[in-house]
């Protein structure tokens, strides 16, 4: 029996804990995918998987609804597959260990995935019901949204007969989401120069840090761990002959990076001044971060290390500064949206492997143009220390429709059951729905979902009564008629 087999909606669950127990982090997704294919053949639906693995299922209209409208449902399969310092689940070859308490739905020491799970799992159920009225299902299922949405680019919805979409991507129930920012992500690469060295090495961690999702969540302003390192990095420089032999942060570009791993090599008449400044740089940025993220530290622990490759003193202070230098976080708000981010940068990965540093950036913005500004600059930065700068995903905003049938159903339908308005609102967090539009004519599509925390983290939750209304949400929309 499943942990979530008691619970309510059963389907729903149900769904979503065998979607669990397959790996399908961004970049993993075949298992997945084949799923998918077999739960369509299993029920004879039409079903496409392309060369990409997207998957796209269609069930006819119920009987009395074929003169409806088709509805497309959408989402993606693939989830920010993180983990916590010490958890032994290879996420990659082994699903999760969901547990619940109260009202959430966890993962045990990884991220959960209800982004965008939940998403298949309602799809899943309603392509599975048989007693619940409804036009014609189109649910489109993409692959990689978390890592620039390629799925959702490259694939092909042409044997498509609706424009009216519910994407089920969302992580707030009673809001509808309308539009959104476009973003891209951004490669820098900053050679440095290498030398044999044998002094000190130490492991250094900034860590224990709130992290979040670069989208929903930048406009708290908790601490980047890559970022708070290269500030480590840039004081200790100032101070004392360091040269950097590794470093590793951060696991998603679109994911706010929560600790940060180097080893440090200094020479041995240093450490007592090392271990002062390491204590001095830690009492700052505790005492800056103490309302936004208490938690964070750093930590060092000396380490036995051979003569090897080390960075020089130089390009480690190149390093340094580039780290110091570039921008991150929100850059503008929205002139149009009170409290709406409109431009902002995560540096959500950062290594530095055989003489190469790499730092990588999810850029987003509502405005094309700042989009392509901030790029400018993250690439002129680099180009100032000699590296070169690699842009891919680059996708565009969703924008907003003025005369929207779908939207004015929903929130009709809305306010009947819960005897309150929606909140119609714009969200910084980028959506396929600006990519799939360019796919469909005249598309006319919300966004929506059930209440979700710290997604792509450890501490992500899924509510259960919230994905519960959600469903009964669902299932009356579609047995709406627009006609007759």
């Amino acid at each position: 029996m499943g942990v979530l087999s008691e619970l309510e909606p059963k389907q729903v669950f149900r769904y979503f804990e065998e979607i669990a127990e397959i790996p399908h982090g961004s970049g993993n997704v075949d298992r997945i995918s084949d799923y998918l294919v077999d739960f369509a053949r299993e029920r004879k639906l039409f079903c496409v998987q392309d060369e990409l693995k997207n998957v796209i299922i269609v069930k006819e209209a119920a009987p009395g609804y074929e003169a409806e409208p088709p509805v497309i449902l959408q989402g993606h399969m693939d989830m920010v597959a993180v983990k916590k310092p010490g958890c032994d689940i290879d996420m990659r070859t082994e699903g999760l260990r969901l547990a619940v308490d109260g009202d959430r739905i966890y993962a045990e020491g990884t991220s959960l995935g209800g982004d965008d799970g939940i998403a298949v799992a309602y799809s899943l159920a309603l392509l599975d019901a048989d007693t619940i009225g409804h036009p014609r299902l189109e649910v489109i299922i993409t692959v990689d949204e978390e890592v620039g949405m390629d799925g959702a680019r490259g694939i092909d919805l042409s044997m498509l007969k609706g424009n009216r979409m519910v994407n089920l991507d969302s992580e707030e129930e009673g809001i509808f989401l309308t539009s959104c920012a476009g973003g891209a992500r951004v490669k820098c690469h900053v050679p440095l120069e290498t030398e044999q060295f044998g002094g000190l090495a130490y492991e250094v961690t900034v860590g224990g840090l709130l992290g979040g999702h670069s989208g929903g969540e930048i406009h708290k302003e908790r601490g980047n761990a890559n970022c708070l390192f290269g500030r480590l990095l840039q004081r200790l420089g100032e101070r004392l002959p360091v040269r950097l032999a590794e470093l590793a942060g951060g696991l998603a570009d679109n994911a706010i990076p929560r600790e940060t791993v180097g080893i440090l090599v200094i020479e041995e008449k240093d450490s007592e001044s090392f271990a002062a400044l390491l204590d001095t740089v830690e009492k700052e940025i505790q005492a800056e971060l103490s309302v936004r993220d208490p938690g964070v530290c750093i930590r060092a622990r000396k380490v036995e290390r051979a003569v090897s490759d080390c960075v020089t003193v130089k390009d480690t202070a190149r390093a340094a500064d580039f780290l110091w230098g570039v921008p991150n976080g929100v850059q503008a708000m929205s002139a149009d949206m009170p409290g709406l981010v409109e431009t902002s940068l995560n540096l959500g990965i950062l290594k530095y492997e055989e003489g190469m540093l790499l730092a990588e950036f999810s850029v987003r913005s509502s405005v094309e143009s700042a989009k392509h500004a901030l790029i400018g600059k993250l690439s002129g930065v680099t180009k100032l220390v000699g590296g070169t700068v690699e842009v891919t995903g680059d996708y565009p905003g969703w924008q907003f429709r003025r005369e929207s049938p779908l939207r004015d159903k929903m929130t009709a339908l809305y306010e009947e059951m819960y005897g309150t308005k929606p909140r119609v609102e714009a969200i910084h967090a980028g959506l396929e729905c600006g990519i799939l539009g360019s796919k469909i004519p005249d598309l006319d599509c919300v966004s929506i979902g059930p209440d979700m925390k710290d997604i792509h983290t450890t501490e992500e939750t899924l509510s259960i009564s919230s994905t519960r209304r959600v469903w009964e949400y669902l299932v009356k929309l579609l047995e709406r008629k627009d006609r007759g």
